[in-house]
């Protein structure tokens, strides 16, 4: 299945980025689209505040989906 990452999409990170003090799995925000297949995302904790905001390539994100896909 491909599914393009749009603007204000949910995503996991595939990978650790230990420079950046993250690791595979963890959730953010899309807010920015850099250039084609980067994106900026956001890291918020559990109240709400930013701890990360970094570009990161398509590869190395994962959408997170909430409803079933609908069958045709």
């Amino acid at each position: 299945m491909n599914h393009s990452i749009r603007l204000f999409d949910v995503v996991a990170l595939t990978e650790d980025l230990p420079e950046r003090g993250l690791s595979r799995g963890q959730v953010g925000t899309v807010v920015e689209s850099l250039a084609p297949d980067v994106f900026e995302v956001e890291f918020c904790d559990e109240e709400g505040r930013t701890y990360a905001s970094l570009a990161l390539r398509a590869n190395q994100l994962m959408v997170l989906h909430y409803r079933p896909l609908q069958v045709a």
